[in-house]
C-alpha cells in the first residue's frame, strides 16, 4: 500500500512539474506570437514611410528629367542599380565611371542640362596630353601636303581599316583628299607586324600599303632593319597612346574609335587644310 501510495505521490509529482513547464512554454509562446502581433505595424509603418519617400522622390526626378530634356521622349523609368558616388577615370584613352558602392563600371557618355557631352569633352583633354607624344616623324604620310591632316592608327589585317582606306580613296576621287599620318598597330593579329614592315621596307610604300590593304598577299614579305625598327616604335607609340582598337583616328583633336563614317564625314565638312600636326 505505502509503494503504491508513494508511486501515487511520485506520479503527481511529475504531472505538477509537466504542468508547470508546459505554463512556462505556453507563457513563452504566448509572449512570441503577442510580439508577432506587435511588431509588424512599426515595421511595415517604417516601411511603408521609405517606399513613399523613394516614389515621391523617383516621380520628382522622372519630372526633372522630362522637364530637362524636353527633347526627348521617355517610356520607362525606375531606380538604376548604381548605388552611391559614381567616379570618373580613364582607361585605355576612354572616359569611364566607377560606382564603388554598388561595384559598378560605365561605359557611358554624360550630357549636361544643354546637351554638352562632358564625357567627349574629358576624353578629348586627355587626349591633348597624348597627342603631344605623338612624332609626326615616324609617320608613315599618305595624301597631299595642303589636304586636312588626320592622324590614322591601323592594322594591315583589320577588315574596317581596309573600308578605311576605301573610303578614303573614294573621298579623294570626290576632291576631298586627306593627309594621312599612318602608324601600325601590330599587337592584334598576329602578321600585322610582318606586313607592316614589308610596307615600310618597300620603295613605294604608298604603292605596297595599298595593295596589302586591297588584300594582296606576296609570297615573300621585305624586312628591313629600319622597316623593324619603325614598326617596333610605332608599338611603344600605341601603348603610350592608349590605344587599344583599329581603326582609331584624331582628327582635329577629336578621337574617333572605328570606321564612323558620320563622324568622319562631320570633320571633312569641317576640316581646313593643314600642313602640320599640331
Amino acid at each position: 500500500m505505502s509503494w503504491n501510495s508513494a508511486e501515487v505521490r511520485v506520479s503527481s509529482g511529475i504531472r505538477r512539474s509537466q504542468q508547470s513547464e508546459i505554463r512556462r512554454i505556453t507563457s513563452a509562446a504566448f509572449l512570441l506570437v503577442a510580439s508577432a502581433f506587435l511588431a509588424p505595424p512599426a515595421v511595415n509603418a517604417q516601411a511603408n514611410t521609405e517606399n513613399a519617400l523613394l516614389a515621391k522622390a523617383a516621380a520628382e526626378a522622372e519630372q526633372q528629367l522630362k522637364q530637362t530634356f524636353t527633347n526627348l521622349q521617355f517610356d520607362d523609368f525606375e531606380p538604376a542599380p548604381v548605388k552611391g558616388a559614381i567616379y570618373q577615370a580613364s582607361a585605355g584613352g576612354r572616359i569611364v565611371y566607377y560606382a564603388p558602392e554598388s561595384e559598378h563600371l560605365l561605359f557611358a557618355s554624360v550630357f549636361d542640362k544643354n546637351g554638352v557631352n562632358l564625357t567627349a569633352l574629358a576624353q578629348e583633354a586627355g587626349l591633348s596630353k597624348r597627342l603631344r607624344a605623338i612624332d609626326p616623324s615616324q609617320a608613315l604620310v599618305i595624301g597631299p601636303a595642303d589636304a586636312p591632316t588626320v592622324i590614322e592608327f591601323t592594322d594591315p589585317d583589320c577588315p574596317y581599316c581596309r573600308a578605311l582606306d576605301r573610303y578614303w580613296a573614294s573621298k579623294a576621287a570626290e576632291g576631298k583628299p586627306v593627309r594621312r599620318l599612318i602608324y601600325f598597330v601590330s599587337g592584334i593579329h598576329p602578321e600585322a607586324a610582318a606586313k607592316a614592315e614589308h610596307i615600310l621596307c618597300s620603295k613605294d610604300k604608298e604603292a605596297a600599303f595599298k595593295a596589302i590593304y586591297a588584300g594582296a598577299a606576296p609570297a615573300t614579305l621585305q624586312t628591313c632593319p629600319t622597316g623593324r625598327s619603325t614598326v617596333e616604335a610605332h608599338a611603344k607609340l600605341v601603348g603610350s597612346a592608349g590605344i587599344t582598337g583599329t581603326p582609331t583616328l584624331i582628327a582635329n583633336g577629336k578621337l574617333i574609335s572605328g570606321f564612323q563614317q558620320a563622324e568622319i564625314e562631320a570633320f571633312l565638312m569641317s576640316a581646313k587644310p593643314a600642313h602640320a600636326l599640331r
